[in-house]
């Protein structure tokens, strides 16, 4: 038996990554998971990576950013699945510059889809959840970023946005604590997935809702984290999704509020 078993999770950005880890970590816990990605093929796969194991699984493809996905993505877990009790918002990319070469449209799209998005999901879910009282808390995860913490050269807009999912958070915990819903934030510092592996030579671009996104560091970068850091190394996709899952457990059904931040004592 899994600590979640009966529960049901929503996980944005599910299909790779750090968002497929978490998807997986609470499928092997015995929840049900509606999966996300922009992109139908890794969405699909995690799907069925996850049915494969013997837990259940759907996919809901879709851009959060999109006017109607939160209240689509809602639906589908209701739908699917009878129920809603995690969201993990986790969907997100990054598209840096220094604030005088940053564009409005740069701006506005790395707040609509680390900000406004996770706000339209979690509005969306309030009916239900008011609607639908339990004896067991909820749980909400909202992932963050140690830029949002401790700001980070080249990310105006991403550490405004993550330091705006804090506040979303702390917010909600004071407003759906009447709910029995149990409201955090994680903070990561580098975690190794495609959007920071070292690479040299020519840039390293990845399409991202049709930009191109320039993914990766410097080999130089990477050598700073690893002596910056106290365990010398990035963190893992798998021991971020583990500490998102300790914010799902029912051992933490009295911490509420917080920004647990996952960066190995690196600030």
């Amino acid at each position: 038996m899994g600590t979640l078993d009966g529960k049901v999770a929503l996980v944005s950005g599910s299909g790779r990554g750090i968002g497929r880890e978490i998807a997986l970590k609470l499928a092997s816990e015995g929840a049900a998971v509606v999966v996300n990605d922009l992109d139908p093929e890794p969405a699909t796969q995690t799907e069925q990576d996850i049915k494969a194991a013997g837990g259940q699984a759907v996919a809901c493809v879709g851009s959060v950013t999109e006017d109607g996905f939160a209240e689509r993505f809602v639906n589908t877990a209701v739908e699917s699945f009878g129920g809603l009790d995690i969201i993990v918002n986790n969907a997100g990319y990054t598209w840096d510059t220094v604030i005088q070469k940053m564009t409005d449209e740069q701006w506005d799209t790395i707040l609509d889809v680390h900000l406004k998005a996770p706000f339209r999901i979690l509005r969306a879910a309030q009916p239900y959840i008011k609607a639908n009282p339990t004896d067991y808390h909820r749980k909400v995860v909202n992932v963050s970023s140690a830029a949002g913490v401790f700001g980070n050269p080249g990310q105006s807009n991403y550490a405004a946005a993550k330091a705006g999912v804090i506040g979303l958070t702390k917010t909600l915990a004071k407003e759906w604590g009447r709910y029995k819903v149990n409201v955090n934030a994680v903070a990561f510092g580098f975690i190794l997935t495609r959007m920071t592996e070292a690479v040299s030579g020519d840039d390293t671009f990845v399409e991202i809702g049709g930009r191109k996104i320039k993914a990766g560091v410097s080999q130089a970068v990477m050598d700073r984290v690893k002596t910056s850091n106290p365990l010398g190394r990035p963190g893992t996709p798998a021991e971020a999704a583990g500490a998102v899952y300790v914010l799902c457990a029912p051992e933490t059904d009295y911490v509420s509020g917080q920004c647990l931040n996952v960066d190995a004592g690196s600030r």
